[in-house]
């Protein structure tokens, strides 16, 4: 929690507006995060085990994206 809050105050440049290049590393991440989600949830599987970790993939995936 610390991290997202120092992350966010250090895009921020002195004059209080967002670092452009920070705010386009952060939309480039969230992009692919979200690309990677969308496989995940395309994939079909009868396997329980491959089915379980697709589940956890997801659900690791869905967190990243909440602290962006």
């Amino acid at each position: 929690m610390e991290e997202q809050v120092a992350e966010k105050e250090s895009a921020l440049r002195a004059d209080g507006k967002p670092d452009a290049a920070k705010e386009a590393a952060r939309a480039r991440q969230r992009q692919a995060l979200e690309l990677q989600r969308e496989r995940i949830l395309d994939e079909r599987t009868s396997n329980p085990n491959r089915r379980a970790a697709l589940e956890a993939a997801l659900a690791d995936i869905e967190s990243k994206l909440a602290e962006i």
